[in-house]
């Protein structure tokens, strides 16, 4: 087995990536943050979610010696002017909180009509190889945001948000409801590892 180190200790997050990626590149056995040795983790000050996946790959990849991926996604509101973006963990300040996160959103966005209210949310996945490749996917998921929260799956905004493509299924179904598989289908993330998988099996060799 090839050995790739995910930098993220999100559990939900390291799932969603680990099926995806093993579902394309199976010879590939993929370790997480608390699986290696501690190291300090870089701080995520860049302006833009690619500048952010890159900072965290490199640094991953500089602690363990491991081809690593790392990932940087967040919300985007059409009536914020695209905020919170890269700021979406820490919308509501320290500590991170989701639920802190969530009512504020639904307070900046109480007086917003319903058809005011779309939003997407946006994901960059980088992968850093030893032998100096570097790799970038983007992925997008439009929707909109809701005035409740609705569901128990899922993180973060998941709770408020409506996929345009969960229409599919009968009813409006917020990230948080929706089926983990079909969620993995059309989200942020699920697109662009999708897009980078097999760029990383081939610089592996695997797959």
């Amino acid at each position: 087995m090839t050995e790739v180190f995910l930098a993220s200790r999100n559990a939900k997050k390291l799932g969603e990536l680990q099926r995806i990626l093993v579902a394309h590149a199976p010879g590939i056995r993929v370790l997480g943050l608390e699986d290696v040795a501690a190291y300090d983790e870089p701080r995520e000050d860049q302006p833009t979610f690619e500048g952010n996946a890159l900072v965290k790959a490199r640094a991953g990849l500089q602690a363990t010696g491991l081809p690593t991926l790392a990932d940087d996604s967040g919300l985007c509101v059409d009536a914020l002017n695209g905020m919170p973006g890269v700021l979406s963990a820490r919308w509501s300040g320290p500590p991170k909180s989701d639920d802190r996160n969530n009512q504020l959103l639904l307070a900046q966005l109480e007086d917003v009509p319903d058809e005011r209210r779309g939003a997407h949310f946006e994901c960059v996945v980088a992968f850093c190889h030893p032998d100096g490749t570097e790799l970038v996917e983007h992925g997008q998921m439009t929707g909109r945001i809701i005035r409740e929260l609705r569901g128990s799956g899922g993180f973060g905004y998941d709770v408020l948000f409506v996929p345009d493509e969960s229409a599919s299924h009968g009813r409006e179904l917020t990230s948080a409801e929706l089926p983990q598989a079909d969620k993995d289908a059309i989200s942020h993330r699920g697109r662009a590892l999708r897009r980078l998988a097999p760029r990383v099996a081939a610089a592996l060799e695997v797959g």
